[in-house]
């Protein structure tokens, strides 16, 4: 397990920069204290148990797809997490000061769970080409180990450009549609990215990663929030979204949102059908078939 990554005043230092344009990734980043993640995670989960009965609380999909998918337009805790000062200080260190959030979404793997997420790409399917403007950032809300399937990332693999990939509709894929890179990745090239509660990863987007089962006896929970820039721009569908996070967008490349007050609101529930409906056109883009989707 790697020491954590010692920021100045919350702030990347230039060798950690340099780092990250170098390998592709780095981390462990500290931005939440542990006792903040135990506390999202217990949000978290609590919305889990009230919204079991998704139908019964008048949701209009299941629980899982607000969860997996935009939860920044649903859910107060998500955009809060994404929006958090402190994370934001460490993206203005790669990105620069003008951030959008695009993305928000809690990945889960069950306990004992044979789910995995096969290597990929995440630029692949997103509709933005190959773009220096965009990382994820995963933040751990549970400890992210070997044994709860944390991440593997290819180190300097960021520098091939967007490699073919395949769907496999794999039902143990956490991916929409099981997409995996058509390149045989070696054990001993994957670097294992173990993250305590409250640190955090960044990857650039030509990344290739993905993570096995988790065998442990807990839930591994993370935040992921996909961050870009204002000057990458939507190629595939007609229009996209996101909410200025920091700085300035000019460009007009995204129709920006208000995030949420409150769970589920009307407001909010029509704006991420309207989401929805306008990045599915990238989204699924040149897929084998639709019968799994983005949203499941």
């Amino acid at each position: 397990m790697l020491d954590a990554q010692p920021l100045a005043e919350g702030r990347l230092s230039q060798s950690q920069i340099d780092s990250y344009w170098m390998n592709g990734y780095l981390f462990p980043v500290p931005v939440l204290e542990p006792s903040e993640a135990k506390v999202s995670r217990a949000e978290i989960e609590g919305i889990e148990r009230d919204y079991k009965d998704w139908k019964g609380r008048g949701l209009p999909l299941p629980l899982n797809t607000y969860k997996r998918v935009n939860s920044h337009c649903v859910i107060p805790l998500a955009h809060q997490i994404a929006a958090d000062p402190r994370v934001l200080d460490v993206i203005e260190g790669i990105l620069g000061p003008d951030i959008l959030i695009w993305s928000v979404e809690f990945f889960i793997k069950e306990a004992s769970s044979k789910a995995i997420v096969s290597m990929h790409q995440d630029l692949t399917y997103w509709g933005f080409g190959a773009a220096e403007q965009l990382l994820t950032a995963w933040i751990a809300l549970s400890p992210a180990t070997e044994a709860s399937g944390c991440m593997k990332f290819v180190s300097g693999s960021h520098k091939n450009p967007i490699l073919p990939h395949e769907d496999t509709h794999d039902e143990n894929n956490l991916l929409s549609r099981g997409q995996e890179i058509k390149v045989d990745v070696s054990e001993e090239d994957q670097v294992h990215a173990v993250l305590q509660p409250g640190q955090m990863s960044l990857h650039h987007g030509l990344m290739i990663h993905g993570s096995g089962p988790n065998i442990s006896e807990d839930r591994r929970i993370a935040v992921a929030i996909r961050y870009c820039t204002p000057q990458i721009a939507q190629q595939v569908a007609s229009k996209d979204y996101a909410i200025l996070a920091r700085g300035a967008a000019r460009t007009g490349n995204f129709i920006n949102f208000t995030p949420p007050s409150e769970k589920f609101s009307r407001t909010s529930l029509a704006m991420y059908n309207e989401i929805r409906e306008a990045q599915a056109a990238a989204l699924m883009d040149g897929a084998e078939s639709d019968t799994k989707g983005m949203y499941s």
